[in-house]
């Protein structure tokens, strides 16, 4: 059985990688921390034949390194990683500490093993918020300039470049993915989609900052998990590949989709569940949007989930395991982040 280490992968995106693996017959080393966000509610059968998590730091580079030289994995698929922009903003210091010096000792981990002969491709998860604000009308591809706007977008072109300058000089077998917002299933409830959903299901105001302009690129989480497949089996070394949709919705007309939906679904839409325009966060891009030929062309990957359809079954998920959000301390998603400056 191959093995396979995911960092950060009792994570949104990490938990719904190591289950779509497990599938595909895979034995899974999930390395993660553990952190206020971390998914510890799964609907897939995990057991010691193929899975393994071990509680430790990307941050740790001994204890990384002696993982991956114990089970010497095909891939390691690193998203270890602070994601949420308003939390970086209030205190950018996490991501710091594990955007980019995880990177690096997983980097140093992966060099140092080089030279032991054990040199597994790296799949290094970044995210479409490296190249800043894009103008309307335009997409970045990969070659576009970084432009990050937030200490988040910051720390993740920061290890972004470190992982380039690693494939340059040490030669590591490395790959670079810039997806664009993911959804699905056990996304934690801070993210607009399923906050929007965790509080029409519990008859409380949606807040959305400033007007409800700002656009974003949206692809299932399923789908990116397709796609992060693709990249370990055909992937170039030393490429980055955007993953992208296509599919652009402004916030304001995303949350009142979740409300049609929701009221087709015969959801009880309470009296408060109403959309409420809150202060905008400092430094808020307005739109991201992904050129992603090159993945569609290159790799012949492409997604296969509509957004609406896709939007109708996250909220059927989050409907049938409503216990995902009841097991979540409301203090960790409901105090609004991202205003002191």
């Amino acid at each position: 059985m191959k093995k396979i280490i995911v960092t950060g992968g009792s994570g949104f995106i990490g938990s719904n990688l190591v289950n779509f693996l497990i599938r595909k017959k895979f034995f899974i080393i999930n390395i993660d921390k553990l952190t206020y966000s971390s998914n510890k509610y799964y609907n897939e059968k995990r057991n010691s034949q193929n899975y393994k998590f071990i509680k430790v730091d990307i941050v740790n580079k001994e204890k990384i390194t002696k993982i991956i030289r114990k089970y010497k994995p095909k891939v390691i698929f690193n998203l270890a990683a602070e994601t949420h922009v308003d939390r970086s903003i209030d205190g950018p210091y996490n991501f710091i500490q594990t955007n980019i010096n995880g990177t690096f000792s997983l980097l140093e981990s992966l060099r140092f093993l080089k030279k032991k002969k054990i040199n597994p491709k790296l799949v290094h998860i970044s995210t479409d918020e490296v190249y800043g604000d894009i103008k309307k009308g335009k997409r970045s591809d990969e070659n576009f300039k970084y432009d990050p706007s937030s200490p988040y977008s910051a720390s993740k072109a920061s290890a972004d470049h470190l992982v380039k300058s690693y494939i340059r000089t040490y030669k590591l077998k490395a790959v670079i993915s810039n997806c664009c917002n993911n959804y699905g299933p056990y996304q934690f409830p801070e993210k607009l989609i399923p906050k929007m959903i965790s509080n029409i299901f519990s008859n409380k105001e949606l807040p959305i900052y400033a007007k409800g302009k700002n656009s974003r690129e949206w692809i299932h989480v399923n789908d990116h998990c397709e796609a992060l497949f693709k990249l370990y089996l055909k992937g170039k070394n030393g490429e980055c590949y955007n993953v992208g949709t296509g599919t652009n919705v402004r916030n304001i007309e995303l949350v009142k989709k979740i409300l049609k939906i929701c009221k087709n679904m015969n959801i009880k839409i309470g009296k408060k569940t109403k959309i409420r325009f809150v202060k905008d966060r400092p430094g808020h891009d307005l739109r991201y949007a992904l050129n992603n030929k090159k993945i569609l062309n290159k790799l012949k990957w492409k997604p296969k989930i509509s957004f609406d359809n896709g939007l109708k079954d996250t909220i059927v998920w989050y409907l049938k395991n409503f216990k995902f959000l009841k097991n979540i301390s409301k203090k960790n998603y409901e105090k609004r982040l991202g205003l002191k400056i």
